[in-house]
């Protein structure tokens, strides 16, 4: 057994750059000065917030929100230049080494008495989520989302002090669901929590340097620190402060904290849909409930939303698009769009769409390379841009298992000049041919590929508000309460509806007063998901069931 935790003793080494001690403001500040931030006061609708940063090259600053009294930021990393300033770097070689030499040299965090975030304090009934400018994000959203908490929890056999990043579901104005579905520590910590039917503290740090996010999704071991972690990418201790409710840190001058316990609901709770990673729309998921117990924050205070869901010789590869072309149309194999690629050097990789029936992914992977000296093929769904590295590499890491979905023929004639062939004198070379079928599996529901879309991206466009539109002010007036709540179940009985479409048949009130209305349905137990994300009555005929 070990007493003393790898993370405790991180040496404080000294750093091979000059320490880096920038928090959340500071970064805005040197994003807004070079022009990789813009700032909107005029008045925008918080269901419009992630389609805007969606549509935007900057990061964007809401000044005002409709309904709230703080700014909300996002977008802050999305883009290569920003996310390499955000490591102080220029470059990925740059970021690559200072990730080197901070996983290599661990700097233990320097704990705080006190930091501006405790600037204001709610505690006990004064906990109010809804408050908090929290926005929707993608179309089938399961509700409000907290996407950028970086949350703290102790280990109880080590001592340490676990950080990762998860996504928060506001379902009351103190009770949240987490999404923990993969195996990872805070898991571990939560199952076993659950076992001895007790709840699991954990401290929520919302509006942190993106570093902090970047060592917090390290996947370290059970004994070491992330935290530590990044005082080795700072080169420099990162400040903690204290919680007021619980024995764990926060991320001292982080915007807001929440300070709350996974409650050994174990994984019974209907949550999400939301936008993943993946740009796909995730499926429900099954998750524990978090009590929140106090919220600090500065008295200043701005609401980061992390924006999910969401980076030769041209005559040479234009020449192999004909003979490609030609051969899988000789097989009977639709072709949409071909893409002989700059970099497979004009002559090796194609990337090749096809309108595919049964079994024409591994035809069309055998035709292209019976052609000329293509090496490397990649089969694609005429959903994917064959001319977007992205898209095809996005397919390939979500429609690809290799056992099935990759084949390799060994012996083919090989270009002389493929410099990872040996020499041998005297003889032709010849060398294996690659090719990956990334095209939807037969058998796999097309439901499972819907891809990412953002709520109201049909009516708020970017470049008006950038221009001066204001969204409408809605007045918010005194609304009966117990009517509201029975119109929305009379609208979900027969019909069960994605959150943002009964948002839309509730248009006449402000967002905040539908929010609270779904949070007193929901703490009333009578609200529920069906099977693929959407509202329905509890203990309806729709109602999903938990996976056992």
């Amino acid at each position: 057994m070990m007493n003393t935790p790898k993370a405790s003793v991180a040496r404080n080494t000294a750093p091979a750059v000059t320490p880096f001690t920038e928090d959340l403001r500071g970064f805005v500040e040197r994003l807004r000065g070079a022009g990789e931030l813009v700032d909107l006061h005029q008045p925008v609708d918080i269901r419009h917030i992630a389609t805007l940063v969606d549509q935007s090259d900057k990061a964007l600053m809401f000044h005002n929100v409709i309904g709230y009294k703080m700014p909300v930021l996002s977008g802050i990393v999305r883009s290569a230049q920003r996310a390499f300033m955000s490591m102080n770097c220029n470059s990925y070689r740059e970021v690559e080494a200072v990730m080197t030499h901070g996983l290599a040299n661990p700097i233990a965090p320097v704990r705080v008495e006190t930091s501006a975030t405790e600037e204001v304090i709610f505690t006990g009934d004064q906990v109010d989520l809804f408050s908090l400018p929290v926005p929707i994000f993608s179309i089938h959203d399961g509700g409000p989302m907290i996407t950028a908490g970086v949350v703290m929890a102790r280990d109880p056999e080590y001592g340490i002090i676990n950080t990762g990043c998860y996504r928060f579901m506001v379902k009351e104005k103190n009770l949240t669901g987490i999404d923990i579905v993969t195996p990872n520590n805070l898991r571990h910590y939560a199952e076993r929590a659950l076992k001895e039917n007790r709840p699991l503290p954990i401290s929520i740090s919302i509006g942190s340097h993106p570093i902090e996010t970047v060592a917090a999704n390290f996947r370290a071991a059970l004994d070491v620190e992330e935290m530590s972690i990044s005082g080795g990418f700072r080169g420099a201790g990162l400040r903690l402060g204290q919680c007021r409710t619980s024995d764990l840190p926060y991320i001292a001058d982080c915007e807001i904290v929440l300070e709350g316990e996974i409650l050994p609901t174990g994984w019974t709770q209907p949550e999400g849909r939301f936008g993943e990673f993946t740009y796909l729309m995730g499926g429900l998921h099954w998750n524990p409930n978090v009590r929140i117990n106090a919220i600090m924050m500065r008295r200043d205070a701005m609401f980061y939303a992390l924006h999910m869901p969401f980076e030769y010789s041209y005559l040479g590869a234009a020449a192999l698009h004909q003979p490609i072309r030609k051969a899988l149309q000789a097989t009977g194999v639709h072709v949409e769009n071909i893409n002989v690629t700059i970099g497979g050097a004009a002559y090796w990789h194609a990337v090749v769409s096809i309108k595919k029936q049964a079994g024409e992914g591994k035809t069309a992977i055998l035709a292209a390379l019976s052609v000329s000296d293509i090496k490397h093929v990649v089969i694609v769904d005429e959903d994917i841009d064959v001319y977007n590295g992205q898209e095809v590499e996005w397919a390939i890491a979500t429609r690809v298992q290799g056992d099935r979905d990759v084949i390799i023929i060994p012996g083919a004639r090989a270009k002389p000049l493929d410099p990872s062939l040996a020499i041998t004198p005297g003889v032709v070379p010849t060398g294996a041919k690659v090719g990956i079928d990334a095209t939807i599996g037969e058998g796999i529901p097309k439901e499972r590929y819907e891809r990412v879309a953002f709520a109201y991206a049909d009516t708020a466009k970017i470049d008006d508000y950038v221009k001066g539109k204001a969204d409408a002010l809605l007045a918010v007036a005194s609304v009966d309460e117990k009517a509201l709540d029975a119109e929305i179940l009379e609208a979900i009985a027969e019909q069960p509806t994605y959150y943002t479409d009964l948002n839309k048949l509730f248009a006449r009130v402000d967002f905040s007063t539908f929010a609270r209305a779904l949070g007193r349905l929901h703490a009333a137990e009578k609200l529920w998901k069906d099977p693929v994300g959407r509202l329905c009555v509890k203990g309806s005929r729709f109602d999903a069931k938990p996976v056992k």
